[in-house]
């Protein structure tokens, strides 16, 4: 059963969303990258309080992993353009069974 990612940190959703606009070749390759290794689905999430959300779904932690290890040096500057100063707050989560699921079939 796949896994949910998430990625949690402090930074500017405008200046992110400013580098994406900028750079759409540069974020395409890693989102290819991502899906060499099993990415399933990826977005990213910014509040008015300047955190950035990544929210992925992959096969397994280990995939994960395996990705965000090779492509940090594309990530970087990703992160330094949103002034990102620390690392992000990394979880995977488990779908738990509980009879009530809505969605994403």
């Amino acid at each position: 059963m796949s896994v949910i990612v998430t990625l949690r940190f402090v930074g500017d959703p405008s200046k992110l969303e400013e580098f994406a606009a900028a750079n759409d070749g540069h974020m395409q390759g890693i989102i290819e990258a991502a899906k060499g290794h099993g990415l399933i689905a990826h977005r990213f999430y910014g509040s008015d309080d300047d955190k950035l959300l990544v929210v992925d779904e992959w096969p397994d932690p280990e995939s994960f992993q395996a990705f965000f290890a090779e492509q940090q040096p594309q990530i970087e500057p990703i992160m330094r353009a949103a002034g990102v100063t620390s690392e992000p707050e990394v979880v995977f989560w488990r779908k738990l069974e509980t009879d009530d699921d809505y969605g994403w079939e």
